[in-house]
């Protein structure tokens, strides 16, 4: 009994699987992509980082309101409290809008700086640039 292999069909089965595999790959790297892109992570890092930019050109005296609207809403779907997203410790800006995580940046502007939600505005943050140290 001699058995013969379609050498033709087996090739062909073999590059559907390749491509069927390599689709879902690329389709799991897409999703992966897009949802860093819009995530928490870029949200953090933008707001940190325009909130230390903004200290370091700002003068003793000036008080600036920041719409925080992304952040507020990124707090809420992790159950955070929108009073604790900004912290401001030792010339570093931390924002975080989840119990884990958050990203810090450093500001060279030596100045005492106070952050609190606005009163008036829900979505708004206040950042109060006091004296010189």
């Amino acid at each position: 009994m001699v058995f013969i292999k379609n050498k033709k069909a087996n090739i062909l089965v073999e590059n559907i699987i390749f491509i069927i595999l390599n689709l879902i790959f690329l389709a799991i790297l897409i999703l992966f992509v897009v949802k860093q892109g819009s995530g928490a992570v870029v949200v953090e890092q933008s707001y940190a980082k325009q909130i230390a930019l903004l200290i370091d050109s700002a003068k003793p005296g000036m008080l600036i309101k920041l719409n925080m609207e992304d952040a507020k809403e990124l707090a809420e779907d992790n159950k955070f409290d929108f009073d604790k997203i900004v912290d401001i410790t030792d010339n570093k800006v931390t924002v975080r809008v989840s119990e884990k995580g958050g990203y810090s940046y450093g500001f060279f502007n030596n100045v005492d700086v106070s952050v609190y939600p606005d009163a008036n505005n829900d979505e708004n943050y206040v950042v109060r640039i006091d004296n010189y140290n």
